[in-house]
């Protein structure tokens, strides 16, 4: 970049949620885009879409292990790297940075398929220490994402799962959960099997902006219906509350899918780890100028003064009263809507080791 040259400011992309591409933290130079003189007022005013691009991850592990405390399983599974969806806040954004690219348009635009995810998956069940605990999938990335139609990499993961009786539990706000429907509800009647729907707002243009490729809250709430109708037990998750933006919406969420058939639920607070408080602040600058001092302030009231608390126990709820009052309304609207009553355990007792090549058969 030349004296001459001067930034172009960064601003919405029609159907991306993050405004910019900022160069990932680990590397060593930072790229801006630059007005060389070139460009005219209609061309700053409409920049070019940004395609989706898709590439094989050749990764042999596929199991992802983690031993927080406040986090409800200690295994998971990410079918793809990077999240169409668009999310803004996705806590996922900063795992793009590993691979020498952007939290911000990369993540929802370079996308990362594990197509030997099965593979994968039935070698590591194979394994004689392997011990059989519920696996968590789609704890980092959506698994039912656009790309996974085509793909179907979440349904072969779901069949090895369904072969060998482990359990799964599922968190995706997509209702091309359905597709697996078959699976889903003959996994249900041996209790191997919990879902949780994502349900941000209820408001469609609210939703545009936050989560701009992801299926419809009512789409989502269908989903919960038929999954429910199914036998399949469902839960609702309100993630994030994000302070002067949704967090009003939090008890009609609740009692929304509670009507349809929801019998748990869970929140997080809004989270900002790493490059997220960036895109984030650049998102409220674009989308809610008026508001954006006043949600970062609140922001700040519910992590010690910081936009970020990562202290296990405090991150996913925050601290203070405004994140005191938030817990006491979940928990008043959850007593009320008769939530979070039920047994949720999963069964593990059923597991059988699949032969190391599925192309084997068992001698017995």
């Amino acid at each position: 970049m030349t004296d001459s040259d001067s930034p172009l400011p960064d601003q919405p992309r029609k159907g991306r949620g993050a405004i910019s591409n900022a160069t990932g933290r680990y590397e060593a130079t930072q790229r801006v885009l630059v007005d060389d003189g070139w460009l005219d007022n209609r061309d700053k005013a409409d920049l070019p879409p940004v395609r989706t691009t898709v590439t094989p991850d050749k990764s042999k592990e596929i199991i992802a292990w983690n031993q927080s405390p406040d986090i409800p399983f200690d295994r998971s599974i990410n079918p793809y790297r990077g999240c169409e969806h668009g999310c803004v806040y996705c806590f996922a954004r900063p795992t793009h940075a590993w691979l020498g690219l952007s939290p911000g348009l990369d993540f929802e635009t370079k996308l990362f398929a594990k197509d030997k995810a099965a593979e994968a998956l039935r070698r590591a069940l194979a394994q004689p220490s392997y011990r059989p605990e519920p696996l968590a999938l789609g704890a980092n990335t959506d698994p039912y994402q656009p790309i996974e139609r085509k793909r179907g990499i979440t349904r072969e993961i779901l069949e090895v799962l369904a072969e060998t009786k482990h359990p799964v539990t599922i968190v995706t706000k997509s209702d091309l959960i359905l597709r697996d429907l078959d699976i889903l509800s003959e996994m249900a009647e041996q209790r191997l099997v919990r879902v949780m729907i994502s349900v941000t707002t209820l408001d469609k243009s609210l939703a545009r902006k936050m989560e701009p490729r992801a299926p419809s809250a009512a789409k989502r709430l269908s989903a919960l219906r038929h999954l429910t109708a199914a036998g399949v037990p469902c839960g609702v998750l309100a993630a994030p509350m994000i302070p002067a933006i949704n967090d009003s919406e939090l008890e009609e969420i609740l009692e929304a899918a509670q009507t349809v058939g929801a019998r748990s639920a869970g929140y997080v607070l809004l989270r900002l780890p790493l490059e997220i408080k960036d895109l984030v602040e650049e998102w409220l600058a674009a989308h809610f100028p008026d508001r954006k001092e006043k949600v970062l302030k609140l922001v700040r009231e519910t992590r010690g003064g910081r936009l970020y608390d990562s202290r296990f126990g405090i991150r996913q709820r925050g601290s203070g009263p405004y994140a005191d009052l938030l817990a006491q309304r979940f928990r008043l609207a959850s007593k009320r809507l008769g939530l979070n009553r039920a047994d949720w355990r999963l069964e593990r007792s059923l597991f059988c080791k699949p032969a190391r090549d599925s192309r084997q058969m068992s001698l017995f």
